[in-house]
């Protein structure tokens, strides 16, 4: 008899996203010498809150890993955000341990307050695990982010306006830092949540669940316990499903629509560095504001910082011109028009004095 539906669902989910990771794997070079010592197989990591999803794909990848011959790890992010968490965390990797896993790490990170407690405790988290991950040069590290994680992604990215590419939700494979493209893997995206929550049940799989996913204090938590289920109360069910293929197809056409901006660009930037009006005015306005948003952060601006409006004025300085002063975006960031041409520079504090 084999395992319950769900936990062979989660299981497949995870052999795949490691028999993509072999295919990855680069070939042994020539160069190595002969009679040199194999290599310890490729180390994946899974980060872990102890909450069901996370629990699910660790027991997953605890399961798969040996059978694609690889090893498998853990590391739990203690945010130091509730009272107890330090025990919590180390009672979580105690749970990590005993399913097999090793090494399992206990990051403990100090979250700020840039952007807010649920945007500064996911910097802060990411750093660890990239840290995690550098420390042990981990071949990926895997999320369990699920399909309703990226339904509710979508939708507060539609709440904010923020365009296709916020619309395109977490991708399966993302980037850590930089030289790291691919480090991040979610092989839950296709999978709901309650199938997560039943595999650790079938598993007699101890799991924590976090005050904060009920806390109306966090944005995502509202989204969770009220907008959502407003939303299936009044469409019927599927909206959760339909979110996450709104996701799955904007992310193509952002993908696309990138790939276009990228080979704009270069078409557009002169030797000096400078953008050619000429050349920027006959693209379709998502291909030239993604064009200047590229130069825009290329000249220092912090891309967590720039909002559709910067762009929308910055895109005036071509398509509404008029002799509009240089616009001064974050980070110091000046751009003007200049003959036929869009300058764009850091400014320093002396420059924005003068004017």
């Amino acid at each position: 008899m084999g395992p319950h539906p769900a936990v062979a669902a989660i299981r497949l989910a995870v052999r795949r996203v490691l028999h993509d990771l072999l295919n990855e794997a680069p070939e042994p070079s020539p160069l190595d010498p002969p009679h040199a010592p194999p290599h310890d197989p490729p180390l994946v990591l899974v980060a872990a809150s102890g909450g069901a999803d996370s629990m699910a794909l660790a027991s997953a990848l605890a399961f798969e890993a040996p059978r694609a011959g690889l090893r498998a790890g853990a590391v739990t992010v203690d945010h130091g955000l509730q009272d107890g968490s330090a025990a919590r965390a180390a009672e979580v990797a105690d749970r990590l341990t005993a399913l097999g896993l090793a090494p399992v790490d206990i990051a403990t990170v100090t979250v700020g307050r840039s952007g807010g407690t649920e945007a500064a405790a996911r910097t802060a988290r990411y750093r660890a695990l990239d840290t995690a991950a550098d420390r042990h040069r981990a071949a990926a590290v895997l999320l369990g982010h699920t399909r309703d994680d990226q339904a509710e992604t979508v939708l507060l990215g539609l709440a904010r306006g923020s365009g296709v590419r916020s619309l395109s939700g977490m991708a399966a494979v993302s980037g850590g830092t930089a030289g790291h493209t691919g480090r991040y893997r979610r092989p839950f995206l296709g999978i709901d949540r309650q199938t997560t929550r039943k595999a650790c049940l079938v598993q007699s799989l101890p799991v924590w669940d976090d005050p904060h996913n009920t806390d109306p204090s966090y944005t995502r938590s509202r989204v969770r316990h009220e907008a959502l289920p407003i939303l299936e109360k009044a469409l019927g069910r599927g909206v959760v499903e339909a979110l996450a293929r709104t996701a799955a197809l904007a992310r193509d056409d952002a993908d696309a629509l990138d790939l276009w901006a990228a080979d704009a660009e270069g078409t557009a930037t002169a030797e000096d560095g400078t953008l050619t009006i000429a050349a920027l005015a006959p693209l379709p306005p998502a291909v030239r504001r993604r064009v200047l948003r590229r130069a825009v952060v290329a000249a220092g601006a912090p891309a967590g910082s720039l909002f559709a409006r910067h762009i929308e004025e910055t895109d005036r300085l071509i398509t509404d011109w008029h002799g509009q002063r240089p616009l001064n975006l974050p980070g110091r960031v000046e751009v003007a028009r200049q003959g036929g041409r869009l300058v764009l520079r850091q400014a320093d504090r002396a420059d924005r004095a003068d004017r």
